[in-house]
């Protein structure tokens, strides 16, 4: 064969290539068309997990670490005075600094192999710090309740980015076939900022939190009128169904359409799964006593305590529990009483939650993260509260993965700034998302262009912190 026609052939060869490559190009295309991946399929981890789900206990207003966790002797000392010029300067949200140095009254005592210190506030969770991972030195960057409430669930003081249960959903999909992945319990209200903090921002809808109510239906809308039936509500399900399939053959480019077919079928799962989920009845009287039930104090936050083990059982990935949800813990004024009430009612569900998960081998898959959005002050407020401090605060992990009795970092004499080993929210954040198995620089969204990610440009996993 010439050179010429040697060359003729390797051009047909190309080209009859190339259109077959284009050809299976094209018919991938129609199939994913046909078929949209389901958003909410259960996705493989980076890594081995620690943890199955997340109970979040949110002590919503601020909680004072130097009245529950990190006692201060020093305060003690400098009692009455005003703060000493060698701590810095302080620019507080309710102008405050120049106030005087304020004790606590609180007594206090080491407890476990570990001499973790905790106040006479929460003497059962004091029961549980061998289980505990203690971080003393946690910061944040707002100053107010809306911003750093927003922070603490979504990494910014900005509204608009999804929450940590929306990129855990959107990182692993859901564990179950008929709840929801990302749940919220409130014990009053929707509180500060409201859904934006379980929003799933710029990621799809399917991703973000359900608020479960607490008195009559558990979710708005989910079930349908008592004059139809389960086959009746089955049945316009199905036609409804094949309305919008017949719909979607004219329109193969749209790919929202089966998603939101798949989320009526998850709805009517729901209808049949959630109201078994919620109910409380078929736990013995011993159970609901060791959630306090049986005090009216504590039967509240005690419910979702119980409520939170139950959808740990049935697969629910993210469950967040608010406590003084509309900043109750915010306690400018008579501390001793307002954080005295919140520990009251806090304390015995807590410690509860623990007992339980622990005794039905759940603790060690469960990761269970107490807080708020920031700490309070060491200085008064008019003399009998304290005012916000995101400087240096505390919160502790337990279970899913961590370390237990160890003590993460510290704040200064004055409980004021975090000085050693600072964990920042964001931190925070890639540690709770490494349990459950996800690298939070590996869990990416593009969105306007840029790849998103839960720590958006910082933090790091606190690894002396995992067992």
């Amino acid at each position: 064969m010439s050179e010429a026609g040697s060359q003729d052939a390797s051009r047909r060869a190309f080209l009859m290539r190339s259109c077959g490559g284009l050809g299976a190009l094209a018919f991938s295309a129609m199939l994913q068309a046909a078929d949209p991946p389901d958003p909410l399929a259960p996705k493989k981890p980076d890594h081995s997990p620690t943890a199955k789900s997340v109970s979040w206990l949110f002590m919503e207003g601020g909680p004072s670490h130097i009245d529950i966790f990190d006692p201060k002797p020093e305060l003690e000392r400098l009692a009455g005075q005003p703060m000493p010029v060698s701590f810095g300067k302080v620019i507080t949200a309710m102008g405050t600094a120049s106030n005087t140095l304020m004790p606590s009254s609180r007594k206090w005592k080491q407890y476990g192999q570990s001499g973790m210190w905790v106040s006479d506030w929460y003497p059962n969770i004091a029961q549980h710090v061998d289980d505990m991972t203690m971080f003393h030195s946690c910061w944040a960057d707002g100053l107010n309740h809306v911003g750093s409430v927003c922070q603490m669930n979504t990494g910014s003081i900005l509204a608009g980015r999804p929450s940590m249960g929306a990129w855990v959903t959107y990182g692993l999909g859901t564990a179950n076939n008929g709840l929801p992945t990302f749940v919220i319990l409130t014990d009053a209200g929707e509180g500060l900022g409201g859904a934006k903090n379980w929003s799933s921002g710029f990621l799809p809808a399917s991703y973000q939190g359900t608020l479960f109510r607490k008195e009559g239906a558990p979710i708005l809308d989910l079930a349908p009128p008592k004059t139809i039936g389960a086959e009746q509500q089955r049945g316009r399900l199905d036609l409804l169904g094949a309305l919008n399939r017949h719909y979607g053959e004219r329109r193969p480019q749209d790919m929202e359409l089966e998603a939101r077919l798949r989320t009526y079928e998850l709805a009517y799962r729901m209808q049949a799964s959630t109201p078994e989920a919620v109910d409380l009845s078929s736990e013995s009287e011993a159970t609901r006593r060791l959630y306090g039930m049986d005090d009216e104090v504590t039967a509240k936050f005690g419910a979702n305590c119980l409520l939170a083990r139950r959808l740990v059982e049935r697969g629910v990935r993210f469950i967040e529990l608010y406590s003084g949800s509309g900043s109750g813990w915010d306690s400018h004024v008579d501390i001793d009483n307002q954080h005295g009430r919140r520990c009251r009612e806090t304390d015995v569900p807590i410690a509860g939650l623990l007992t339980d998960l622990k005794a039905r081998g759940l603790l060690d898959s469960t990761l269970v993260v107490w807080g708020g959005e920031f700490g309070r002050t060491p200085f008064n407020e008019k003399g009998t509260g304290r005012d916000h401090n995101p400087w240096g605060f505390s919160m502790w992990m337990a279970g899913g993965g961590m370390k237990k009795g160890l003590i993460v970092g510290r704040t200064d004499e004055i409980g004021l700034r975090a000085v050693e080993r600072p964990v920042h929210v964001h931190d925070l954040h890639a540690t709770i998302l490494w349990c459950l198995g996800l690298d939070h620089v590996k869990v990416t969204y593009l969105h306007n262009g840029r790849s998103e990610r839960p720590t958006i440009v910082s933090g790091e996993v606190i690894k002396e912190a995992l067992a």
